[in-house]
């Protein structure tokens, strides 16, 4: 009876997390997102905390939230996380404008990006 569960799509030792509609532009979002590729979850939340750049801000709330996903929703343990993908993906774009000299028109794009962050457990290598 009812619908078929839905497959996952993350592998079992694996856990998501989205953040959507961020004001900045996708290629200054890919940049913090290259600061914690492939790195353990404390060192890429330390990374996070100094960085200077404005949005390291949300990039650490979705981090948080994708460490909270894999310990609370599939019982993942959280010293042996690892940032297994972070990427990033264009939404919507605000087109405004201003008059220029001779009756132009400049145009004026304000992009919104998202990112989705992907951590998976790892056994520890002696």
């Amino acid at each position: 009876m009812g619908q078929e569960k839905n497959p996952r799509r993350a592998a079992e030792n694996e856990a998501l997390a989205t953040s959507r509609m961020l004001k900045v532009s996708p290629q200054k979002l890919n940049l913090v997102a290259q600061l914690i590729r492939r790195k353990p979850v404390g060192k890429a939340l330390a990374d996070l905390t100094f960085s200077k750049k404005r949005i390291a801000g949300d990039v650490k709330k979705t981090l948080q939230s994708a460490i909270a996903n894999a310990e609370n929703n599939h019982g993942l343990d959280v010293d042996d996380l690892v940032v297994a993908e972070a990427w990033v993906g264009k939404n919507l774009t605000l087109k405004r404008g201003s008059p220029r000299a001779r009756g132009r028109y400049g145009k004026i794009l304000k992009p919104f990006a998202q990112i989705t962050i992907k951590v998976r457990q790892v056994e520890e290598q002696a």
